[in-house]
């Protein structure tokens, strides 16, 4: 059995203490969060400490915190020669501190507090320094998941990109759709099959062959049409920007 320590109690962090409390492979020695009852509804108080000198050994150390907090708490940890590892989607495995061995744990999906997610499904990239760390990642990533790849630090950068486009953008452009519905008095609920379509589409269809709609046919009426209903500047700006990338994409084929 793995023993594993979590480092962090944001979105990440509480997603995998519930994906690995269900798995029989791997054991949750302790979880350190600054606040204790940030974890609390999720382990035995007593595996949640709140200073990193009450660390106990572990097979592998989960840093699940911001971006900008991995180094300084990989500075902190008060051992050494230990596999530590964090769940960045852009950070080099290099910012974690070289008295320890080095990996990148990083789950690929959308995490809300309030948003069961089914880990075995997620996929999880993983990066090491030596194989035998990457073993040890491996099976603590399987013990979860069913999705599981080896990932360079630059491969992962280019993932993380691709994952703001087709989610963080998509889902501000929900956003952007409810607006235009509400202030229209049209239901959004209309719109949600189609959202669905749309990407149910692509598990069979690649999406340069998925793609519609007026821009994909160069049709000039209806999208200064669109232009001119539009009285929010920011949301004319997004409609041109996408519309002439269709466009453009659509020549280079």
């Amino acid at each position: 059995m793995i023993r594993i320590t979590i480092i962090g109690s944001g979105n990440v962090a509480q997603h995998l203490v519930k994906a690995f409390s269900a798995s029989s492979l791997v054991e949750i020695v302790q979880a350190f969060s600054r606040k204790k009852e940030a974890l609390s509804h999720l382990l035995d108080s007593a595996k949640i400490v709140t200073e990193y000198s009450a660390l106990k050994d572990a097979d592998l150390y989960i840093i699940s915190v911001s971006d900008n907090a991995i180094a300084e708490v990989s500075n902190q940890l008060p051992f050494e020669n230990q596999l530590v590892v964090h769940t960045s989607g852009t950070t080099s495995i290099d910012v974690l501190d070289s008295k320890n061995r080095k990996g990148v744990f990083y789950p690929l999906q959308t995490f809300s507090k309030n948003k069961e997610v089914d880990f075995s499904i997620i996929p999880i990239c993983l990066e090491t320094e030596n194989q035998n760390d990457y073993k040890i990642l491996e099976d603590t990533a399987q013990s979860i998941s069913k999705a599981v790849f080896p990932i360079s630090s630059e491969q992962r950068k280019a993932l993380h990109i691709a994952a703001v486009f087709v989610n963080n953008f998509t889902n501000h452009l929900y956003q952007i759709g409810q607006e235009i519905c509400e202030e229209h008095e049209v239901p959004f609920e209309v719109l949600k099959p189609l959202i669905q379509e749309t990407a149910e589409k692509i598990k069979t269809l690649d999406p340069v062959y998925a793609q519609t709609g007026p821009a994909k046919r160069h049709d000039s009426v209806t999208t200064d049409a669109h232009l001119n209903f539009i009285t929010n500047e920011n949301q004319k700006n997004i409609y041109k920007i996408l519309t002439q990338s269709i466009q453009h994409n659509g020549k280079k084929l």
